[in-house]
C-alpha cells in the first residue's frame, strides 16, 4: 500500500512467451495487494484458452485479471484503443489502493500501455485505396513508396499490414509513421520485470507447452470456434497453433505435422519478443530459473519505490 498522496507505481512483467510472466505476476499480486492487466493481444479473445496459454481461472489464486475475453474471435481492436482500456484499468485498480500489474508479451501493447505515445487516427478510404494498389501493385511497390516519405519505417517494416498503415498514417497527417514512435518515457511511475534465461531450456519450455496443450485439447477449441467465426475474424484464426490446427481440420495437415510447426513458430516468436524487449534499457532482466525469483523481483521494486 502506497503512502497517502503518492501514487501507486505500474510493474509491467515483460519477456518472451513460455518465460513464466503470469506466474511472477500472480506471486507480486499476493504479496503486494495487486491485480492483473493482460496485455497479450491473443488473450483478449472469448474461447482461446488452450492455445494462448491463458491462466485458468482456478488458478489465478483470487487475484482479479482485467482485460481478458472481451472480444469474440470475429471482431478486432487496435492498439490505441488498448491503451484506453489499459490506462483505464491502471487508474481504476490505483484508486482502490492496489497495485496494478502488467503481465504479457505483446510489446507494442505493453509500450502503449506504459509510454507516453501519440496513435495517428485511421481513414477507412484511404486504407480500402492502399490495400487495392497492394493487391494489383504488390508490396514492392508500396515499400518503395515508403521509403521516399518515411526510410526509417521502411527499414523497420517488413509485412504488408504495417506497410500499408504506415503509408496511411503519411496521408493523413503529413508527418513519417516513425515520428509517433518517441523517446521512451513512462506515463507514470513505473517499473519494468523482464523474464529471460537459458535460450536451450526456453525451446525445451516450449515444445513441452505446445505438446501439453494439443494433449489439453487445443483441436477440439479450435474446432468449437469456427462455428464462432474464426475463420472470418481479421486476426483471431492467425494465432499461434489456431492456424496451424485450423489446417489439421481442413485435412491438409496431421496433428504431429501442426505441433512441429506451432513449436517451430513460437520459438520464432519468442526470438522476436526478446529483441523487442532487449531494446528498452530500463528493463531490469531476471533470471526465471532462479530459485529466490519472487524475492528479486520484489527487491526491484522496493528499491525503486520504498513507499510500496
Amino acid at each position: 500500500m502506497a503512502a497517502q498522496g503518492t501514487e501507486l507505481p505500474l510493474v509491467a512483467i515483460v519477456g518472451p512467451t513460455g518465460s513464466g510472466k503470469s506466474e511472477l505476476a500472480l506471486t507480486l499480486a499476493e504479496r503486494f495487494d495487486g491485480e492483473a492487466i493482460n496485455a497479450d493481444s491473443m488473450q483478449f479473445y472469448r474461447g482461446m484458452d488452450i492455445g494462448t496459454a491463458k491462466l485458468p481461472l482456478a488458478q489465478r489464486r483470487g487475484i482479479a485479471h482485467h482485460l481478458m475475453d472481451f472480444l469474440s474471435v470475429r471482431e478486432d481492436t487496435t492498439v490505441a484503443a488498448f491503451q484506453s482500456m489499459a490506462r483505464e484499468a491502471i487508474a481504476e485498480i490505483r484508486s482502490r489502493g492496489k497495485l496494478p500489474i502488467l503481465v504479457g508479451g505483446s510489446g507494442l501493447y505493453n509500450r502503449a500501455a506504459l509510454d507516453v505515445l501519440e496513435f495517428p487516427g485511421t481513414d477507412p478510404d484511404i486504407r480500402a485505396m492502399l490495400e487495392h494498389e497492394l493487391e494489383r501493385d504488390g508490396l514492392a511497390v508500396l515499400v518503395a513508396r515508403l521509403q521516399e516519405v518515411d526510410p526509417v519505417s521502411a527499414a523497420r517494416i517488413n509485412d504488408a499490414k504495417r506497410v500499408v498503415r504506415a503509408l496511411e498514417v503519411h496521408a493523413l497527417t503529413g508527418r513519417a509513421f516513425s515520428s509517433f514512435m518517441p523517446e521512451r518515457e513512462y506515463v507514470s511511475p513505473t517499473l519494468q520485470i523482464g523474464l529471460n534465461g537459458d535460450r536451450a531450456e526456453l525451446h525445451a519450455r516450449l515444445a513441452r507447452r505446445v505438446h501439453g496443450m494439443v494433449d489439453a485439447g487445443l483441436i477440439d477449441e479450435v474446432r468449437a470456434l469456427i462455428p464462432e467465426g474464426l475463420r472470418e475474424g481479421r486476426t483471431a484464426h492467425k494465432a499461434l497453433g489456431y492456424q496451424q490446427f485450423l489446417r489439421v481440420l481442413d485435412g491438409s495437415s496431421t496433428v504431429a505435422q501442426a505441433s512441429e510447426e506451432t513449436i517451430v513458430a513460437t520459438r520464432k516468436f519468442a526470438r522476436r519478443q526478446l529483441t523487442w524487449f532487449r531494446a528498452d534499457p530500463r528493463v531490469n532482466w531476471l533470471d526465471w530459473s532462479q530459485p529466490d525469483l519472487g524475492e528479486a523481483a520484489a527487491a526491484l521494486l522496493k528499491a525503486d519505490f520504498p513507499e510500496v
